[in-house]
């Protein structure tokens, strides 16, 4: 289901644009689909054809994402591993001081080489409304106030449907503009399409390292942007809505935490309106990447802070449960598996 067929199922139903757009508040809010105001009842609002589809509406769109399981994290975040209509799995997480972030594929195509997610591969798109059901059940259990397209899939592989939600969520969902967080390894038709919407979101690119050679290592199937013009074109965008552009570089102990690539973010960085978000790697014991140590972690934020690089440190929700993006579908596809062979 698209965001449009719901519209287009309720105004069959003869519900006019003020009645959908009440049903669909209630909807993103988590609440009853009937649920009036506190001055007008939604029977005194509603027409009655409308009332009455209301059960059946609710079961059509609850089943747009179920929850199949909850692990909750030392820091306040939750990690969900939400099942679709057709039983495929992705991943929200609930983040703490109200934010959410949600999946726009299952799997995906770029295939970062430290990303459980691009190992498995693009199985399919994530609808609109499917994107959006992430958010309406994850307001069952706590306020969402910001919504970040970081979990599984590259937002700008599924673009029409990412925007759509995007514009929704922007409306009728409530959240502020610079609160919807596109997260990308970076598309020109991102820098192409954004500044034209109604909903102009924050922009987050996926940096990792200032070296062209190395990212196209990392990155095998991102588009062929290099460094120097991702940070022009993010430059670009970033004036043009006044807001910092937000840049991902998942720390990689040997790899890109060196002197070199600190030195070289200094220049990429002079003058730019942007901020560096620093992800120390999610690393298990047996993987092929390890995170930097965390002496030397500290070193690298006070090296680009103390010379005018604005840096956090962003540790993935839910290290502490091993629930880095993708490993709990990975670990629940590996558990499906044998209960499969059996049943054949």
């Amino acid at each position: 289901m698209q965001i449009q067929d719901l519209t287009q199922q309720l105004a069959a139903l003869g519900a006019k644009p003020q009645h959908s757009g009440r049903i669909i508040r209630a909807w993103l809010q988590g609440k009853a689909l009937d649920s009036g105001t506190r001055n007008q009842p939604s029977e005194h609002f509603l027409p009655l054809s409308v009332r009455q589809a209301l059960p059946e509406l609710t079961r059509n769109l609850e089943g747009l994402a179920r929850l199949s399981a909850e692990h909750p994290g030392g820091d306040g975040s939750a990690r969900l591993l939400v099942e679709l209509g057709d039983g495929q799995m992705v991943e929200s997480v609930l983040l703490p001081r109200d934010g959410l972030c949600v999946s726009s594929q299952v799997g995906c195509a770029v295939g970062c080489l430290f990303c459980m997610t691009g190992k498995s591969g693009l199985l399919r798109q994530v609808s609109s409304a499917e994107i959006v059901a992430q958010v309406a059940l994850a307001r069952r259990f706590r306020t969402v106030k910001k919504v970040v397209f970081m979990g599984m899939g590259e937002p700008a592989h599924n673009l029409d449907n990412v925007l759509e939600a995007i514009d929704l969520l922007g409306t009728e969902g409530g959240i502020g503009h610079k609160n919807l967080v596109f997260s990308t390894v970076g598309d020109r038709r991102v820098f192409e399409r954004l500044p034209l919407q109604r909903i102009k979101p924050a922009l987050a690119l996926s940096l990792h390292t200032t070296n062209a050679d190395l990212r196209r290592q990392l990155l095998p199937r991102a588009p062929q942007i290099d460094p120097d013009e991702l940070m022009e074109l993010g430059e670009a965008y970033a004036r043009a809505v006044d807001y910092p552009i937000q840049y991902q570089w998942t720390l990689l102990k040997g790899i890109n935490d060196s002197q070199e690539e600190m030195d070289a973010i200094l220049r990429l960085f002079k003058g730019k309106f942007a901020v560096l978000n620093l992800i120390p790697y999610n690393s298990l014991e047996a993987d092929e990447f390890q995170r930097p140590d965390g002496d030397r972690i500290v070193k690298i934020v006070r090296y680009l802070h103390s010379r005018g690089v604005l840096t956090k440190v962003r540790n993935s929700a839910g290290q502490d449960i091993d629930g880095g993006c993708g490993q709990l579908r990975a670990r629940a596809a590996a558990l499906a598996a044998p209960r499969q062979r059996r049943t054949r």
